[in-house]
């Protein structure tokens, strides 16, 4: 019998993420949702074309973290504001590691969260064009590392995902990366084709 993977993958994220961000930068958390199931997978959503930031990008839910409250909280509130997620839906197993991102200056805390069905998602009208939900072994299979020539002669190193629906790449593809790093580390059943 395989073990229970929501213990297994607890018991290897961070639990109390308190990260420093430098100088000038600022901290924001995202939630990495993860539903359950037959193929388990991963809900992404594609950021509006008219924002200021990342616009059209693939990218998990989440946000800025507002005075007074924790990383959790911000993740969960954002995920709620972006994609209607109940916040009391998804039960969130720890943190994976800080990513930062040099663009916008932001430290960014993904948290992982389960939830045992596929919600309804309503898209945040203005920030959020589409909600896409990938299998994690499909993830996993086409997982590659590329050293991209960027238009402004600058070089990006980083992981890819090439999927039916669009590239997750950039501070997300790191964020997918660590997941899917831990996951055939802890869970490896839960991303075998």
């Amino acid at each position: 019998m395989l073990p229970d993977p929501r213990s297994a993958l607890r018991s290897a994220l961070d639990q109390d993420p308190s990260p420093l961000p430098p100088p000038g930068d600022r901290l924001a958390a995202v939630l990495a949702p993860v539903v359950d199931g037959a193929q388990p997978s991963a809900v992404f959503t594609v950021r509006a074309g008219g924002l200021s930031r990342h616009a059209g990008e693939i990218s998990f839910p989440g946000g800025i973290q507002d005075p007074g409250e924790s990383l959790v909280e911000t993740a969960l509130r954002e995920a709620n504001e972006e994609i209607g997620l109940d916040p009391a839906a998804p039960e969130v197993l720890g943190a994976l590691p800080p990513v930062h991102t040099t663009v916008s200056g932001i430290l960014v805390v993904p948290f992982v969260g389960m939830l045992t069905d596929l919600p309804a998602f309503t898209p945040s009208d203005g920030e959020i064009e589409d909600v896409l939900v990938f299998a994690l072994a499909e993830l996993a299979a086409v997982e590659r590392q590329v050293d991209w020539e960027r238009a402004d002669g600058r070089r990006w190193a980083g992981w890819v995902y090439e999927m039916d629906g669009g590239t997750v790449w950039g501070a997300t593809g790191r964020m997918l990366h660590d997941l899917l790093d831990l996951m055939r580390k802890e869970t490896p059943w839960l991303i075998s084709g």
